[in-house]
């Protein structure tokens, strides 16, 4: 049987049906979704971390019937449907690709980068959204959120260009939140304070070094999982619960996991 979208479409219909649709389906609206919308989003994100292309197009599918849901419960409450975000999408491609749909020159990608920017600038003007953090989402992971307002501020000026200062401002966030630590009477709210201020300035390492910071942390939380695995297997061995080695013990398997994966790599 041949699939396209329409087909799609129909299936979403028949599930929200009032009579013969899915009890489940059928209760859900736009807020409900959202965290299955973010976690579809993560998980296509895995998969290409994980070079898993024969499970992508599985996860690209389920991410594409949130935008589909979406569409069904704008159509019902005659708001929108999936035509009118496609139209949306394609004339935004269109209007910020003047290189490409109008004719205009671009010598490289830093000036499809400047003519990109300006574009937005120009919308978020007629959205009347006259800071340049107007729009930065509320709801994304903090990391994200944290890289998308340091490039905001960046591009109008609010940046160091070079890289020493944003290193010497972790050491200095570093030592502020040993000052709170190390308090007399330590205040958790001041620590908190403190702690997010060096998270933030790290991102900002993450940011003028062309890492994502998000994608940073997933990968590094996937390598110690892997590697804790590892630790466990080599406790298991020893015939003695993990809880009873020493912490010196149980670094010895860690680094003995390393010198493993080093000799494979």
């Amino acid at each position: 049987m041949a699939h396209n979208v329409e087909q799609l479409l129909s299936i979403m219909e028949k599930l929200r049906d009032p009579d013969t649709g899915c009890p489940w389906d059928k209760a859900q609206s736009f807020s409900s979704i959202v965290p299955f919308t973010i976690e579809e989003a993560y998980e296509v994100a895995d998969a290409i971390e994980r070079m898993d292309m024969a499970e992508l197009p599985s996860e690209l599918g389920d991410l594409l019937f949130q935008v589909v849901f979406y569409c069904q419960l704008g159509k019902e409450a005659g708001l929108f449907d999936f035509s009118d975000v496609v139209a949306q999408i394609s004339d935004k491609l269109i209007r910020r690709h003047p290189h490409v749909f109008a004719g205009i020159a671009a010598a490289d990608s830093d000036q499809v980068k400047a003519s990109w920017e300006t574009i937005k600038s120009g919308e978020r003007r007629q959205r009347q959204l006259h800071s340049v953090l107007d729009d930065v989402p509320n709801a994304l992971p903090a990391l994200k959120r944290a890289a998308k307002i340091q490039k905001r501020v960046a591009r109008v000026g609010f940046d160091w260009d070079e890289l020493d200062p944003v290193v010497a401002k972790i050491h200095e966030e570093v030592d502020e939140v040993l000052v709170e630590v190390n308090a007399t009477h330590r205040d958790q709210d001041k620590v908190v304070d403190e702690m997010g201020d060096l998270l933030f300035a790290v991102v900002n390492l993450a940011r003028h070094l062309k890492v994502d910071p998000e994608q940073a942390l997933r990968l590094a939380n996937s390598k110690f999982e892997r590697r804790f695995r590892g630790v466990e297997q080599l406790a298991s061995q020893s015939n003695k619960p993990m809880e009873q080695h020493s912490l010196e013990e149980l670094d010895r398997y860690w680094q003995q996991v390393k010198q493993q994966e080093a000799v494979k790599s």
